[in-house]
């Protein structure tokens, strides 16, 4: 099988495996509901006495707010994706077979990332989104370019989350347990991504930061993007240079981390 082939069937065996799970499905959709509702009404008493905090109107922080339910999961945010998996692997020793694989490490555990989150944005992303156009006032675009433009920052973010938390996975090399970089990843993705408040709400140097920061290429930019905030172009190169170091970084660590690796008789 060429390499193109084997890592499309990697992709469609991660879109497989989740879509099996229909009853956590169902109940992720139902918690994305509920949770945007929460953090609509929370946003619109914000705005209400903040107007154009962020430089968002109210339906600008509506539409950040459900599109944030839309790719909580698709993105693993908070972490829950391929990464607990390959923790288990590494700690386990389990990470050898892997190693002996005719297939480059990073790119199977990528493929199988990304139809994941091609499932997740499907099948638990779009009917909480949905559900927020259709009962509240919200800022989409009304041409194809801007959408298009949109799906691009969305493949550049799934890059970047993947990058993330690839590094964090290979950490268990050296740590050798994954509970505690678990709960990191839970934590900075929450904050530094923009899920509670947006980023561009930060304010002064703190903003700054968390703006430059690869967690940012998450939602902040894709949002965006989306509402015509900022010109893609800008988006694409900010997510492109923090795939390209996180997805560089991974493999340098890689290289360091698969040295540590003793087979019994190998």
């Amino acid at each position: 099988m060429g390499s193109g082939r084997l890592y499309a069937a990697v992709a469609a065996g991660g879109f497989r495996r989740y879509a099996t799970y229909r009853a956590a499905t169902a109940a992720g959709v139902f918690t994305n509901t509920v949770f945007g509702l929460i953090l609509v009404y929370t946003y619109l008493a914000l705005w209400d006495e903040k107007p154009h905090l962020g430089g968002y109107d109210q339906a600008q922080a509506v539409t950040y707010v459900w599109l944030g339910q839309c790719l909580y999961a698709t993105l693993a945010i908070q972490g829950g994706g391929f990464e607990k998996d390959l923790m288990e692997r590494i700690r386990t020793g389990e990470i050898a077979v892997d190693l002996y694989r005719p297939a480059d490490l990073q790119l199977w555990w990528l493929a199988g990332d990304l139809g994941r989150s091609v499932f997740q944005m499907l099948g638990r992303g779009v009917i909480p989104f949905t559900f927020g156009a259709l009962f509240f006032p919200m800022a989409l675009p009304r041409d194809i370019t801007t959408w298009a433009a949109f799906l691009v920052t969305l493949v550049l973010a799934m890059l970047v989350s993947f990058g993330i938390r690839y590094l964090a996975a290979l950490s268990v090399f050296w740590l050798l347990d994954g509970m505690g970089v678990n709960q990191v990843l839970m934590i900075t993705g929450i904050f530094f991504s923009g899920m509670v408040l947006p980023l561009n709400a930060f304010p002064g140097a703190l903003g700054e930061i968390v703006r430059a920061l690869p967690w940012a290429a998450q939602l902040q930019m894709p949002a965006d993007v989306l509402m015509g905030e900022t010109d893609p172009l800008r988006a694409y190169a900010f997510q492109a240079v923090w795939a390209v170091v996180l997805l560089g970084a991974g493999r340098l660590m890689q290289s360091a981390a698969t040295r540590r690796v003793v087979v019994q008789g190998g």
